[in-house]
């Protein structure tokens, strides 16, 4: 790839042989101070060079990923337009991925589940993760997100609880609709997702024909150091299709890897899936005209303000050669990111900046970025040491083998010559630990209630009922409150079909926990009774 900085509006940093990069290749231009609000501090979590070094030193002396355990990937490229709708993406971002059309930058995709093991269904109830890495001349970028453009939660605070409340009960380990309810009952700015979930939206057809998202909030910076807020957006060109509980109950029946076996035939075939890549784009600051937080990722930015403005487009055109090296060992983190691209100040954005290149080095080890599925595809050299599986010496040639520490006279590696203008906000306020101020949890929701087709909304009244049906009457209520406030026909459908469901069920003071089933599977608890009954007996042998 081409790093001739001769285009003065994409002119990144300056290295050389013996300059000092991060592992995913990224130019290093100043190692000796962290980022903080002021000179003296506080330092601020995004610091991704500090964390990336201070962690693996952390780790010098000498399994199953927690979320989105169950996925699928391929690798393929990205063309950018050179442009963001009618305009030089040059204004609005130096990223050299970005810049010059028809440049190819080579992908590797992951697509996943979230909340079930590696090997549960590929017809869950859940969102999927929708997760880029990006091989560009500068390093590598991830891009990490779901399908659905939102989240449950606006403070990464609560994301061990949350994924808590999801997955299996720790005493009976199977899932429970009462602690998924539970906790997104007492969490009312989760409910925009849960009505995204609990619809259609909330079972994909398969990876190919979902949308993308990267959810957070990020900022695009370019030459001058001027800096906007961007979302990001994928739209498959092979159309979006999602299922009903019914035809997924129909699918997992046949095959539980449906998803996986869609996208590998695809493209064996030649039916290469593409996806379009769109951003939107707002300027920097707190927008009080607005009565949303641009960096409240439970909110969508409305299109009618903020157009979808494409950049590029996504080609998945092969297949990994081995699942587990390619598949199960890409690492991506939320961190990763090029010049010209930078973080927002999105608290969850914030949280899983650590989180997600943390879980790497515990699950795949402190070298995973040696693997070569998560290698850049540029020159590397870095000053760490030791570590589980280290297998080569990413040095620079000539370097001082004496010499891993910096800053050095006898030989050692170099700090990179910065040329773009830094991007440089002003912080200022009290340290403090509160929610943003607008932080209304049912507006979107109901406006999202009424863009529904009618299909889907009886498709979301019946899921609903049918797993807030079995859950504590006070669940219940706070759930039907929200509905109510989010629209008056969702809020009274969803009441009346509950009040119908429980009726018919015969128990209207129901407990807590006396029924469990997988969310989104009202039939679960007759199959217990079905394997039963239906079993055949035979005698021992």
């Amino acid at each position: 790839m081409d790093n001739n900085p001769s285009n003065e509006n994409h002119q990144t940093n300056i290295e050389k042989e013996d300059t000092l990069t991060t592992r995913q290749g990224h130019p290093v231009t100043n190692n000796q101070n962290i980022r903080t609000v002021g000179n003296r501090g506080p330092a601020t979590l995004e610091n991704y060079d500090f964390i990336e070094k201070i962690s693996h030193f952390d780790r010098e002396k000498v399994p199953e990923r927690i979320v989105h355990a169950r996925g699928a990937g391929a690798h393929g490229y990205f063309e950018t337009y050179g442009t963001v709708g009618d305009e030089p993406v040059s204004k609005y971002t130096r990223a050299k991925v970005f810049n010059g059309k028809g440049k190819r930058t080579p992908v590797f995709a992951r697509f996943s589940t979230v909340v079930g093991g590696l090997d549960s269904p590929e017809t869950a109830r859940d969102p999927r993760g929708f997760a880029i890495k990006f091989y560009t001349e500068d390093g590598n970028w991830d891009l990490v997100g779901n399908n659905l453009k939102i989240f449950f939660i606006r403070d990464a605070m609560k994301f061990p609880d949350m994924i808590h409340a999801f997955r299996a009960d720790p005493v009976t380990n199977m899932q429970d609709p009462e602690r998924f309810f539970d906790f997104c009952a007492n969490s009312p700015e989760s409910f925009h997702m849960v009505t995204f979930v609990y619809s259609p939206w909330g079972i994909p057809a398969n990876y190919r024909m979902m949308q993308g998202s990267g959810v957070n909030t990020y900022k695009w910076v370019n030459q001058e150091g001027k800096a906007v807020l961007v979302k990001y957006h994928w739209e498959p060109k092979q159309g979006i299709k999602n299922l009903t509980v019914k035809e997924a109950a129909e699918i997992q029946a046949k095959s539980v890897n449906h998803a996986t076996q869609d996208l590998y035939e695809a493209i064996e075939r030649g039916d290469f899936p593409e996806w379009e890549l769109f951003v939107q784009i707002m300027e920097d600051g707190p927008h009080p005209e607005l009565d949303f937080d641009p960096l409240d990722d439970t909110k969508l930015w409305p299109e009618d303000q903020f157009p979808w403005l494409p950049v590029g487009k996504m080609v998945l055109n092969k297949n990994p050669e081995n699942y587990f090296m390619e598949v199960e060992q890409a690492a991506f983190g939320t961190g990763v990111l090029v010049d010209g691209l930078d973080f927002s100040d999105d608290k969850m954005l914030q949280g899983r900046t650590f989180s997600y290149s943390d879980t790497q080095r515990y699950r795949v080890g402190a070298n995973y970025l040696q693997l070569p599925i998560n290698a850049a595809k540029k020159r590397v050299a870095t000053n760490q040491e030791g570590g589980q599986l280290r297998h080569y010496n990413d040095k620079a040639p000539g370097q001082n083998p004496h010499v891993n520490y910096e800053p050095s006279i006898l030989g050692g590696l170099t700090e990179a010559e910065q040329v773009g203008k830094e991007y440089t906000p002003k912080v200022e306020g009290n340290l403090v630990r509160e929610s943003i101020d607008r932080n209304d949890n049912t507006k979107q929701a109901g406006e999202t209630y009424r863009r529904f087709e009618q299909w889907e909304k009886d498709e979301l009244i019946n899921n609903l009922v049918n797993d807030l049906s079995i859950c504590d009457k006070r669940i219940q209520d706070k759930m039907i409150a929200l509905a109510e406030e989010a629209d008056e026909e969702y809020g009274r459908r969803l009441r009346e079909g509950i009040a119908a469901k429980v009726k018919e069920m015969g128990n209207t003071n129901m407990e807590a926990g006396e029924e469990f089933h997988p969310l989104g599977a009202k039939d679960a608890p007759e199959a217990v009774d079905d394997a039963i009954r239906k079993g055949r007996e035979a005698d021992p042998y």
